[in-house]
């Protein structure tokens, strides 16, 4: 297995992306997810779309969405620019890349850990007068941690193999925006290149063993305490 200096930058960024991504993303998602289980409230058919719709779209058209939102002529971007902050074709695109596609992900994992709550401790917490917030703390997300740990290694996972929002967005510059997927996707460009591709997708497939792995033993760790 051959990696080239560019390659293990690619390796590191996309593992820097695809943590900061589940990072930011992860507050966000755990509060959507226990206002679509928990509230009532208009309009929740409308965001439970828009947070899922990631998922049906094609990646790229979410990049060329996010490219209008972005970029220097976008209302968002007009903002970055005036204050000159640079997002377009910078590791931190990509940050915004992976967290979109990957956001329904984590959002729907952690929806599910909250649903499998038995809503009797909830009512009960509630009668012993503890504020949202307390149950909250106390009950929803000790009980929700399996969801949240799935989600998460479900976006990780997802923001690892980003190529489509991240290439438009991002670009596929070495050593500055170019990912694992991106790697690969010049290396398998040239007929000569073929070690070099095989080796990111060897390196590929250890990093989501790894991931798989920590996620079973957690699993694992939470199983044992619960039974306790």
């Amino acid at each position: 297995m051959t990696l080239t200096p560019e390659d293990i930058a690619a390796i590191w960024l996309s593992l820097k992306v695809a943590l900061t991504a589940t990072a930011l993303a992860l507050p966000l998602g755990f509060a959507l997810a226990w206002l679509i289980v928990f509230k009532r409230f208009r309009g929740k058919v409308v965001l439970e779309v828009l947070i899922n719709l990631p998922l049906t779209l094609p990646p790229v058209v979410i990049g060329f969405f996010l490219l209008l939102l972005l970029g220097k002529n976008g209302w968002i971007g007009k903002l970055l620019d005036g204050s000159g902050i640079q997002i377009i074709f910078t590791w931190k695109a990509a940050v915004i890349a992976s967290a979109t596609v990957g956001f329904p992900l984590l959002v729907r994992s952690i929806r599910l850990g909250m649903e499998s709550i038995d809503q009797q401790l909830i009512e009960a917490s509630r009668s012993l007068g503890a504020a949202w917030y307390d149950t909250l703390a106390t009950i929803i997300l000790p009980l929700s941690l399996r969801g949240i740990m799935a989600g998460s290694s479900l976006m990780f996972a997802r923001s690892l193999g980003e190529f489509g929002a991240t290439i438009i967005v991002a670009g596929n510059i070495p050593g500055i925006t170019q990912t694992i997927p991106l790697a690969i996707y010049d290396y398998a460009s040239s007929p000569s290149s073929t070690t070099m591709a095989l080796s990111l997708c060897v390196v590929s497939v250890l990093i989501s063993v790894v991931v798989l792995i920590v996620h079973e033993l957690l699993g694992k760790k939470l199983d044992r305490r619960s039974a306790l």
